[in-house]
């Protein structure tokens, strides 16, 4: 086909929970339109759009794919998204570039948490939105408890344009209630039957008929004086309903055994908008860099050029991949183009279109579609592109803080750089990862969205950059204090032969409030200790307060008070009195009662209204202090606590689990606070094993 008409394009993402069979879905719709000549599986790690080593391991979606084909002159953008929790950031970022979204639901499990998360970003973006029952094959499958899941998880009245007339293992029928036509697909082929005697068939076709009728005064009018509505009729209604998200269109079938895919199709251009419609209900906004006023942009190809980057593929060989969405104007090969973000032209080579990792030549990408170019120097996802005449900067996708961490090793020794340069590039392609090195602890740390969002980032490390790493979790920077005064003696002296060392050098010590960090006061009268060796002393105190006293951790909070010393005219040096500055404060240190302070995070946490009392019970049981919750929309509940970091290293998946996927929270840094005496003690002795070890 050649280049089509934006009115209709239709870009959508297809959507749901893990395993409610997305990927086999659009494999099925690229086969049915002809795009490929057989369907791959999951099971055969063959599909179109799951592709990386790791999602043919894992049987799971990890990253967005894109596909595309033609249908009933309608041009098929489509965007296969995650579906596991780890993951659903990455569908966040797809549903900013889509106009529509196609929701699964299966027919066995229903509604799960993340298609219920993932519904509300569709909300966030104003998308129009249809769904799909699949999986009506197998066995325990119930469209009727589907419908119902539906209506009760979205608010939203379902209105199925089509019904099962079978379910289970011989699930093969379908019934069109817009045109009451029954089709009966077997061996590939499909064939019109006639419809049976079935209530159920008229209930539906009744409660379309007067959905539609409702919106229209006339209809109405027609309907309730025993008159019918016109196939065309029904489809006015339709498209006005599910544009408008007055309700929910509703298809069923199978994806596996390609059972309904054809109606499917059919109803998909109708159903959701085409570019120019979608601006009708989201006008295309952004800010022109230059002087911050706000600018609207029409989905015309003769408008100038404009294209948001939503993903960012890191290919070893070839090179940077940028994705992108054509918003206004025509990106057209061998071209020039303008970064606002950068500040910084870009030269576009070939433009492709991506059916998975396949590239497939486009020359140009008009308003509404999804195109490739290879190796931007100066370009990241979130950035805009557009003709430099005209500049606009449209808004960044504001991906969740990540929620989990780990320290990460090289398994060989001098492959640091190698992991650095390697874990950069993995962050081109994924927003949500995060690295950097903790420059008390000298660790490497990555954090991301839960712990099979890491291992699989550090799977991609070893196949892409040949790196290996090991994870372990990260340390927790404890610090030390001191509870009461105490008043010591710091003596070096040493004679052997020739100028020997003296330094000699008194000090109190006594807490400070919480935060105030170090302070060092100089009391020293009448020269006892010349002015030249005080800087010395409080340099030695410094060093041992940083490396620590009592378990290694550097010592806060603490006022020194240098009051009274001796000095020898010959031997004194700056290094004697560094060193008897470093005695006394370890002396003086282990008599003011020395303790252990955690840091303790300050932690906010979205559950649901029927796990309240579980996850204000776990946070209790970690030692945390519930400061209240507040009610949020949506049935939801915000809890408001403080609870030692030491406890929440792992609480993205106790979360997950205590509130079935359900859940989410975010924490930053409070306070430190002192550790519980029992505590303290293991965590000393875990601390100077590690040392030991260290020292072996």
């Amino acid at each position: 086909m050649g280049k089509i008409d934006v009115s209709r394009i239709r870009t959508f993402s297809v959507v749901a929970h893990q395993g409610a069979g997305k990927t086999s879905l659009v494999e099925a719709i690229l086969y049915n339109a002809g795009k490929i000549d057989r369907m791959g599986s999951i099971e055969s790690g063959n599909t179109v759009t799951d592709y990386e080593p790791e999602e043919i391991e894992r049987g799971i979606s990890i990253t967005s794919a894109l596909a595309y084909c033609d249908w009933s002159g309608h041009r098929l953008n489509i965007i296969d998204t995650p579906g596991f929790i780890n993951f659903i950031e990455d569908t966040r970022g797809c549903l900013r570039v889509s106009d529509g979204a196609l929701i699964i639901v299966s027919a066995i499990s229903g509604v799960k948490a993340e298609t219920e998360k993932i519904w509300k970003y569709a909300c966030q973006y104003e998308l129009p939105r249809m769904i799909f029952i699949n999986k009506l094959d197998k066995e325990n499958s119930n469209f009727l408890r589907a419908i119902d899941e539906i209506e009760k998880s979205f608010e939203t009245e379902a209105i199925p344009l089509n019904i099962p007339l079978n379910e289970g293992s011989t699930f093969n029928s379908i019934v069109d209630l817009v045109n009451m036509k029954a089709y009966k697909y077997e061996g590939g082929k499909k064939e019109e039957i006639d419809i049976p005697q079935s209530t159920e068939v008229e209930q539906f076709r009744k409660k379309l008929v007067e959905k539609i009728a409702e919106a229209d005064d006339d209809l109405l009018e027609r309907y309730l004086e025993g008159g019918d509505l016109t196939s065309e009729e029904l489809i006015k209604g339709i498209r006005e309903g599910s544009l408008t998200r007055r309700f929910l269109p509703v298809v069923c079938g199978a994806a596996t055994p390609n059972v309904g895919i054809d109606a499917l199709l059919d109803y998909i251009p109708l159903c959701l908008p085409s570019p120019e419609e979608f601006a009708r209900i989201s006008p295309i906004r952004g800010r022109n860099p230059r002087d911050g006023s706000d600018i609207l942009r029409n989905p015309d190809p003769s408008e100038p050029f404009s294209a948001y980057v939503f993903k960012t593929i890191a290919d070893p060989f070839a090179g940077k991949l940028t994705v992108m969405r054509v918003y206004s104007g025509t990106l057209k090969a061998d071209s020039t183009v303008y970064n606002p973000v950068t500040e910084t032209k870009e030269r576009i080579g070939q433009v492709s279109y991506l059916l998975g990792k396949k590239q497939e030549s486009a020359q140009t990408l008009l308003p509404g579609e999804i195109g490739v170019v290879a190796k931007l120097k100066n370009t990241n996802t979130g950035d805009t592109l557009c003709d430099d005449s005209s500049p606009i900067v449209f808004e960044r996708v504001q991906f969740a803080e990540p929620i989990l961490s780990y320290a990460i090793a090289p398994r060989s020794k001098g492959d640091e750089e190698k992991v650095s340069a390697g874990i950069q590039k993995i962050l081109e392609e994924d927003p949500t990862l995060r690295y950097h090195r903790d420059e008390e602890t000298k660790e490497m740390i990555i954090s991301g969205m839960g712990q099979v969002h890491i291992e699989i980032a550090l799977q991609k490390l070893k196949r892409k950059f040949g790196v290996e790493v090991d994870m372990k979790t990260p340390k927790i920077p404890y610090r030390e204090t001191i509870r009461t005064r105490a008043k010591a003696q710091g003596k070096y002296k040493k004679q052997s032969g020739g100028r020997g060392q003296y330094g000699d050098c008194w000090i109190e010590i006594e807490p400070l409030p919480r935060g105030s960090g170090f302070e060092f006061v100089d009391k020293i009268v009448g020269g006892v200790i010349p002015k030249q060796y005080i800087p010395a002393v409080e340099k030695g105190i410094v060093e041992t307060m940083k490396e620590g006293i009592l378990a290694g951790y550097p010592m806060v909070d603490v006022r020194v008070t240098l009051y009274d010393g001796s000095y020898h005219s010959v031997d004194s040096s700056e290094m004697a009195f560094k060193i008897a500055g470093s005695l006394a404060i370890k002396k003086a240190a282990m008599e003011a009662k020395p303790v252990l302070l955690e840091p303790v995070m300050k932690v906010e946490v979205i559950t649901p209204d029927d796990a309240l009392g579980t996850v204000i019970g776990d946070l209790n049981a970690k030692r945390g202090k519930v400061q209240g919750v507040e009610p949020q929309a949506g049935g939801n509940q915000k809890i408001i606590a403080l609870v030692p970091m030491a406890e929440m290293l792992t609480y993205a998946n106790q979360l997950h689990s205590l509130t079935s996927g359900r859940g989410l929270y975010s924490m930053e840094f409070s306070h430190y606070e002192e550790v519980p005496a029992h505590l303290a003690q293991k965590i000393i002795e875990e601390r100077k094993a590690e040392k030991e070890a260290e020292k072996g």
